[in-house]
């Protein structure tokens, strides 16, 4: 069986990751193709887990419109498929590279499989685009790999035939385990996290901080750096902000919280500098996805600053709370958390146990 693999932004290839190369270990015939709608980003993580695309369709341009994008990955991939025409498109989760691709596949009569599929708000616009860009691409799929029992029930209650969607559990805690097996090794150094290791206090507790959603651009932005500044004032906490690059974020951070004691704004860093900073957080403010599925495996609880979220079960199991962009929320559940938090008493994690790549390979194998 031919298999295109296809994604765009760092998230997708950590998650894609483990999958790839438990195809390859099962002597499928894989070709790899990237948009690098995240450029330097999706790099980083191709180079760590070992990963060559066949080919790079290199699509990054500055100020990019979502509309420029989806024509480009339309146009670009309709070759691609023509020249590797593949058994299966694999896609995955919620981009624009997922849907376009989906799409284009669809257009040339290929069958897609959908990683990560089923995840559902309901309000199309939270997240944006993202909820809509899963629905299409869960329209056009043939295929449906589901994480969880709630993402299984969505597809079923949307009329998806139960015979494609397949349970598997979410391969970015493949990934995870694959990470931390591969930094903990005696033998491997890590510039950025050795770099890390000497800036970051071993005395106080670290809240780690990231934010990138679209949706909190402006006065979303602007009440979680005033409560981060609250926090701060705290002496027992280092808040670790890694600064994504887009100017909405990366302009109102460094203009509210640079040179703030008890405050470290650094660069966006690689996947496994980043896993090793949860490793070491006490908890986590986020408005990511995967942060929300890996946080649980590492027992450090996840404030969501959004006010939905399309994986509720780790929300309903207590592995993270909703808080928005609401300033006085955030600041009282940081505070309830440092004074009494002292793990969860369920320890395990609702989005899978490591073995989503290697369920995903047993259906497959079916097939054939």
């Amino acid at each position: 069986m031919k298999i295109l693999l296809c994604f765009g932004t760092r998230p997708e290839a950590i998650k894609m990751a483990p999958l790839y190369h438990k195809l390859k270990e099962n002597n499928f015939e894989v070709i790899v193709s990237v948009t690098a709608q995240h450029r330097e980003m999706l790099d980083q993580v191709l180079d760590f887990f070992d990963i060559k695309p066949d080919y790079d369709l290199d699509l990054m341009q500055p100020n990019q419109t979502l509309n420029n994008l989806s024509a480009l990955i339309l146009s670009k991939m309709d070759k691609v498929l023509l020249e590797v025409n593949p058994d299966l498109v694999f896609v995955h989760g919620d981009t624009t590279t997922s849907s376009m691709v989906a799409l284009a596949a669809f257009h040339r009569g290929i069958k897609v499989a959908h990683v990560e599929a089923g995840l559902r708000t309901y309000n199309k616009h939270s997240p944006f685009p993202e909820e809509i860009n899963r629905q299409l691409t869960g329209r056009l799929a043939d295929i449906h790999f589901t994480p969880t029992n709630e993402a299984t029930s969505n597809l079923v209650k949307e009329g998806i035939s139960q015979s494609t969607i397949i349970q598997t559990g979410n391969t970015v805690i493949d990934a995870l385990f694959w990470t931390i097996s591969k930094i903990e090794k005696q033998n491997y150094i890590h510039p950025e996290i050795e770099e890390l290791k000497n800036i970051i206090p071993s005395n106080k507790k670290i809240i780690l901080v990231t934010g990138h959603r679209r949706e909190n651009f402006g006065t979303g932005m602007n009440n979680l750096c005033e409560a981060l500044l609250e926090v701060s004032k705290r002496e027992d906490v280092v808040i670790v902000y890694p600064v994504h690059l887009n100017p909405n974020v990366k302009d109102v951070v460094n203009q509210l919280l640079s040179d703030k004691k008890n405050i470290l704004l650094i660069n966006p860093v690689s996947y496994p500098a980043f896993v090793w900073l949860m490793q070491k957080s006490f908890l986590i403010v986020s408005d990511s996805g995967g942060i929300q599925e890996e946080a649980p495996s590492l027992g450090k609880p996840v404030l969501v600053t959004r006010n939905t979220s399309e994986r509720p079960e780790g929300v309903m199991e207590g592995f993270s709370k909703l808080v928005g962009t609401d300033k006085e929320k955030i600041i009282n559940v940081i505070q309830e958390l440092l004074e009494n938090f002292n793990g969860f008493e369920n320890k395990s994690n609702p989005y899978g146990n490591g073995n989503a790549s290697k369920n995903i390979i047993s259906f497959l194998q079916n097939l054939n």
